[in-house]
């Protein structure tokens, strides 16, 4: 089979690593990527707490990686001051905007106090830095950057001080103007490494993250005609916390992969079906696969007519520099008539099922409708008593989730004092051990004084008695001498005797 065609084979709904022509490149996470042309853009990374510099791509037809060779823009008008091309950079977004890729944010070694928009020109190579105007936000890493339109929505991430953030910014590209947007409602926890994406190019989700205590599983909606925060009820399957996970939409599904705790990375790719707000398990990878992962990237990739996933790095204990890629299996994208009242159609002015209604031609009939209704409880139209009613349900429910979200971290509380307690009365029964041998050790000690004491005195006799020895043997060397002399004396008196006798 060719090369070109390799896609063609592929089974629904399942993840397969891609084989590799020639080098690869080095193995990462919390990069940035974006397929445009049937070709993956991947952009820094972080590896051993090194920040990587350059753009790789990956050729989707040939499996072949390249390198990038940027120029720098000689641009008088750029202000940035900075005459590197492309920075070894991480935690930073990648965002197709006509025919540029746009890097957004991130951690590098320039450390800007404004968060700062680079721009890489896919038809010249060119690399510079784009000057905004402005409200423009603080610099930061571990953001989420949404397109709608010709907007970037940015959103959380923590700034060089470590402050986690929960801030709604707006860029629009058309005048690389910044705006600061001020909303209402409960907002979701300040936080960083979550997701984020654009449904019915009005509302804005927002899943998961991180703080630098607590990991979320949390899905937050920002309406974007009303600028109000809401927190609508997620039906389906039960999904773990997360952070550093990946996330891309097709049709009404948003795909989510990978993610972690800081302790295991999470093996399942899930689906969310935004209309249903339903979420459901696609399949699931053994734990230590590159694909349960933190800070790993997805992308959707067009090819022969038909959507494919692409997925790139990651770190779960080891870095990864694999390719993925998976078929989806096509779902039906038409939205279910999910209202057959206009009672019920009254309650879609709650939070919720206004979320759910993101086009109302959709529907079987208009909000028109609904006021043109003759339905009255007590003297009051039936819809207003069906908004308020809806409404205090709505309040209900959120303050039980509230009320679970502190029960949860009390609990969560509880288990750590539980810990500590735990560690305390070990550490107090090793403390304890200690001392024991310390007694033990002092008595030895003690005891050791005591010959060394003993040992002093006998060496102190001993040198008493060498010194009385050496006395004597010189006594004795005296009377050696003495009595060699004597001899001496004796042998020569004998001689004479001998010598008269003779």
């Amino acid at each position: 089979m060719d090369v070109k065609d390799w896609h063609k084979e592929l089974k629904y709904d399942e993840w397969v690593s891609i084989p590799v022509s020639g080098a690869r490149p080095v193995a990462r996470y919390k990069h940035a990527a974006a397929v445009v042309d049937e070709k993956l853009y991947v952009s820094g990374g972080n590896r051993n707490g090194r920040n990587l510099p350059g753009v790789q791509v990956f050729d989707l037809r040939s499996l072949t990686w390249s390198n990038l060779k940027l120029k720098p823009n000689d641009n008088k008008n750029d202000k940035s001051g900075s005459p590197e091309v492309l920075p070894a950079t991480s935690g930073h977004n990648m965002i197709r905007w006509e025919n540029k890729l746009l890097l957004l944010g991130g951690n590098s070694k320039n450390n800007f106090d404004k968060l700062i928009v680079q721009y890489i020109d896919l038809e010249t190579s060119l690399h510079g830095y784009i000057v905004t105007s402005g409200t423009i936000p603080v610099a930061r890493t571990g953001q989420s950057t949404t397109l709608v339109g010709s907007r970037v929505i940015v959103f959380g991430g923590e700034d060089i001080n470590k402050k986690l953030l929960n801030d709604v910014y707006i860029l629009d590209l058309e005048s690389m103007t910044w705006d600061a947007i001020k909303t209402t409602q409960t907002p979701p926890a300040p936080r960083y490494d979550h997701t984020a994406i654009m449904h019915g190019e009005r509302y804005l989700l927002i899943f998961g993250g991180c703080s630098h205590s607590v990991f979320f599983n949390d899905l937050h909606v920002l309406d974007l005609q009303t600028m109000e925060w809401s927190q609508p009820q997620i039906q389906g399957d039960v999904v773990s916390p997360r952070a550093g996970h990946a996330g891309i939409t097709i049709d009404e599904s948003w795909f989510i992969v990978g993610g972690g705790d800081n302790r295991s990375g999470c093996p399942e790719t899930l689906v969310l079906n935004m209309s249903k707000l339903v979420w459901s398990v696609l399949t699931s990878v053994k734990q230590g696969d590159p694909l349960a992962s933190e800070g790993l990237s997805v992308c959707s990739a067009l090819i022969d007519g038909e959507n494919y996933l692409v997925a790139f790095g990651g770190y779960n204990g080891a870095y990864s520099n694999e390719v993925y890629v998976m078929r989806p299996k096509p779902r039906d994208s038409l939205r279910p008539k999910i209202f057959q009242s206009p009672a019920a159609a009254a309650a879609a002015a709650s939070v919720t099922a206004a979320y759910a209604l993101t086009k109302s031609e959709k529907l079987d009939f208009t909000p028109l409708d609904v006021i043109n209704s003759k339905a009255h409880v007590n003297g009051h139209p039936l819809e207003d008593v069906t908004v308020e009613i809806e409404a205090i349900k709505e309040e209900k429910r959120v303050l039980e989730l509230s009320l679970e979200d502190v029960k949860a971290e009390n609990s969560r509380i509880r288990g750590q004092i539980g810990e500590v307690n735990s560690t305390h009365a070990e550490l107090s029964k090793e403390f304890q051990s200690v001392q024991g041998q310390l007694v033990a050790e002092r008595s030895r000690c003690f005891t050791l004084e005591g010959k060394i004491a003993e040992l002093q005195k006998t060496l102190e006799s001993l040198q008493s008695v060498e010194d009385q020895v050496q006395a004597l043997r010189r006594q004795k060397s005296a009377l050696d001498k003495e009595a060699e002399r004597a001899s001496t004396a004796q042998r020569q008196g004998s001689g004479r005797v001998w010598r008269w006798l003779g």
